[in-house]
């Protein structure tokens, strides 16, 4: 690094600015001063150039005192507008949010495909419709994060999906030559943890997200910063192999956990003993309340399989926060008392166990704060969420 190079200094300092009105809200010029340590006429420059540029708002606050009213800076949440994509197994699920992380619109279509090219078509007429709902925005669409359930090199290529069975796809690249938007393309249990570190626990620095949908994944934060190894394959936490000689996985060996503690497989399983109907959460849901005995079987036996990969996983990271992503254990009463009661080891040790209030969204979500911090060039990003009402006229036609 150099030290004198002022441009250098000075977009560190715009980081340090952006991050810090994004994470209070409203905030005034003065206290910027101080929680920075920048002086009063770096933060006045700095603030006039944000505002020439609309990416902050002046307002005043209410102030019951004599005097002038403080002028409170704020995020100009209408500047543009992030678009982040889970693509899964059998959906493709669309969140639009504001530059202040606020989702605006979240809808999903149904793919019985695992055609490349005809997902990529649905994918490019999708972010295209979003590109000109969002045109009249200053920036209009800043950026578009999709969360892919397979492994992600460094440089964002899909090294491979298994579900589709996709071998180095160039996916970013393809949609950019598509759309002409900026792409970026990640993991989906990355950005599962990217969205608890943003939003939700802005303090920790060390935490881990384990996934639980059409597969497993982990993501890793360590140091406030993801952890993705030499390639960019950590985590395929899924495929570590709990049952020697198990059921068979698509990723070619035996035994591997997402075939005993991933959601899908417990819904296969769930299938085969009611006669092979068609469950969905709502089943799974009324099964819970009513007790029934096949429900309640399969799923101590899932908790038990799900336990024994998230002892390794303490005993490996020794996490401060542990964050279980999981719809179906959202829906089942005393799902962390069970699982804390598997854990009984000396020498697993974590601070906190909790289950995502995310749900499903997670993906997306982090998706959504990825471009963001992107497009503002921070350092850091913490973000407040509230789920807003739904701005219907985002919605593609």
């Amino acid at each position: 690094m150099v030290t004198g190079d002022a441009s250098f200094i000075k977009k560190i300092n715009r980081s340090l600015i952006i991050s810090n009105i994004i994470e209070h809200g409203l905030i005034s010029r003065a206290d910027l001063a101080k929680i920075t340590g920048l002086n009063k006429a770096t933060i006045s420059v700095q603030a006039a150039e944000l505002l020439a540029e609309e990416l902050i708002i002046e307002t005043q606050a209410e102030h019951k005192n004599l005097g002038r009213r403080p002028i409170m800076l704020s995020i100009n949440k209408q500047a543009g507008f992030a678009l982040g994509i889970d693509l899964d197994k059998n959906n493709i699920t669309f969140t639009l949010s504001d530059i202040s992380g606020t989702p605006l619109d979240t809808h999903s279509i149904v793919m019985e495909t695992s055609d490349y090219d005809l997902i990529l078509k649905w994918l490019a007429e999708q972010i295209t419709i979003y590109k000109e709902k969002c045109s009249h925005a200053r920036y209009g669409l800043i950026g578009v994060v999709i969360g892919i359930h397979g492994i992600v090199n460094n440089d964002e290529t899909i090294y491979f999906v298994p579900y589709h069975q996709w071998h180095n796809k160039d996916l970013k690249t393809d949609l950019k030559n598509e759309t002409g938007i900026t792409i970026f393309v990640e993991n989906n249990a990355n950005l599962c943890s990217f969205a608890e570190i943003v939003y939700k626990h802005y303090q920790s620095e060390n935490l881990l997200s384990v996934s639980l949908y059409s597969g497993i994944g982990l993501g890793i934060m360590v140091n406030s910063k993801l952890l993705k190894g030499c390639d960019g394959y950590a985590g395929e936490i899924g495929h570590m192999i709990i049952v020697p000689d198990g059921l068979p996985c698509r990723c070619g060996n035996l035994g591997c956990w997402e075939q005993y503690a991933s959601e899908s497989s417990f819904v296969k399983k769930l299938s085969e003993s009611h006669n092979n109907i068609e469950v969905t959460y709502d089943d799974i849901h009324q099964w819970f309340i009513e007790h029934d005995p096949v429900t309640d079987r399969l799923m101590k036996d899932y908790i038990k399989f799900l336990s024994y990969g998230l002892n390794n996983i303490i005993n490996l990271y020794n996490p401060e926060i542990l964050v279980i992503n999981s719809e179906l254990l959202r829906l089942y009463p005393n799902a962390l008392e069970e699982i804390k009661a598997h854990l009984t080891s000396t020498v697993g040790q974590y601070r906190k166990l909790q289950i995502s209030d995310f749900g499903k969204n997670a993906c997306s979500m982090g998706a959504c704060a990825l471009a963001i911090k992107n497009f503002l060039e921070i350092k850091e990003l913490s973000l407040a969420f509230e789920e807003s009402k739904t701005q219907k006229e985002f919605i593609p036609q």
